[in-house]
């Protein structure tokens, strides 16, 4: 149901967790920001301290990130808890839309709390790298609308534009940007600056992909203050621990660490890319994100357990997206070593 499941993957390969070159999360291969584990060791005396239950001091560090009032910005444990938040409160709506092919997590939080969904698919049109929302299926008042942007697993970026309609359209839209900051500032579509606008809009965010600690758990929504103080008194105490606190704080003032990762992704997407067209039987689909969604003439399932048994390397098959089933898989841009290795690998396999 989700990348990264190390155990499962060591255990088909017949090694040790460590061995595995993990292709399945889309996790920024630079590793943890140093600023953010110094930051961590130098505060480990707060761990016998409870948590700031407002989180004042990350909501300020976030405000002066993306230059909105702090109280409109709630931290979570990762992007995860908060969207259960959010799809607590499409489901009161009489129907939700979902974007799919979609994040299996959406299913699980929506069925929660016994939302109605209904499916809203991205069609291919012409070539494969084309996709476009069925808008005729996207008019009901007192619904919502649930998408990522850029879209998971298929790495498409939506505009602004095309989404600011259905903000006049349904009564809640909730937009996942837990891999907006993978692009550079000027190339970002986000809607957090049109939040003030929308009381009925939602933004998520994930500080664990670009930030590379998916074991710390740190998120936070953007959305109205009355919504987030709604959402504040519904969840347990103490959301975020301090450790994930402190280094959130440090990561959003290392714009050294968010250049090198730019950098880094603008170096090795294109040759991932060029190396996985070039391969028979393999179309890789453009993508905005740091993952590319491949479709395949073979078994996915049958490329990924050849990978691994053979090479220990782990990619993402799509069963769990029930649009693409067996003929698709995922795979996140990693150095440029560790992605010639993944062609190669691929290369003998096909």
């Amino acid at each position: 149901m989700h990348g990264g499941n190390l155990a499962w993957a060591a255990a088909l390969a017949g090694c040790s967790p460590s061995a595995i070159l993990d292709f399945s999360a889309s996790i920024n291969p630079l590793g943890a920001p140093r600023s953010a584990i110094a930051a961590i060791q130098n505060s480990l005396d707060l761990l016998r301290e409870y948590p700031d239950p407002e989180y004042a001091a990350l909501r300020s560090a976030l405000g002066k990130f993306h230059q909105i009032s702090p109280e409109w910005i709630l931290p979570g444990n990762g992007a995860a808890e908060l969207l259960t938040w959010a799809c607590w409160d499409l489901a009161k709506l009489e129907v939700t839309y979902l974007l799919t092919p979609a994040f299996s997590d959406y299913f699980r939080a929506l069925k929660a709390f016994g939302a109605k969904i209904d499916r809203c698919p991205l069609k291919m049109q012409g070539n494969r790298s084309k996709f476009k929302i069925q808008n005729e299926k996207l008019s009901l008042q007192g619904a919502g609308f649930l998408l990522n942007n850029p879209h998971n697993p298929t790495g498409r970026l939506f505009t602004r534009e095309s989404i600011l309609p259905y903000l006049e359209e349904f009564s809640l839209v909730v937009v996942d940007e837990a891999f907006m900051d993978f692009l550079t500032p000027d190339r970002q579509q986000s809607l957090i600056d049109a939040v003030q606008n929308y009381p009925n809009l939602v933004i998520l965010r994930s500080l664990t992909k670009f930030y590379s600690l998916p074991g710390l758990r740190i998120g936070y929504a953007i959305a109205h203050p009355d919504r987030l103080n709604e959402w504040q008194q519904r969840r347990d105490p103490w959301s975020v621990n301090v450790l994930a606190e402190i280094a959130a704080i440090a990561m959003l003032r290392d714009t050294v660490f968010q250049h090198q990762t730019w950098d880094w992704l603008a170096s090795a997407k294109p040759l991932l890319f060029s190396g996985l067209e070039q391969l028979p039987g393999l179309q890789p689909l453009p993508s905005a994100a740091n993952f590319f969604l491949v479709k395949t003439e073979q078994s996915s399932s049958e490329i990924q357990r050849q990978l691994l048994e053979r090479f220990r390397i782990l990619i993402r098959d799509c069963l769990s997206f029930a649009e693409l089933g067996d003929r698709y898989f995922r795979v996140a841009v990693r150095s440029r070593d560790e992605n010639q290795r993944l062609v190669e690998s691929l290369t003998k396999i096909l």
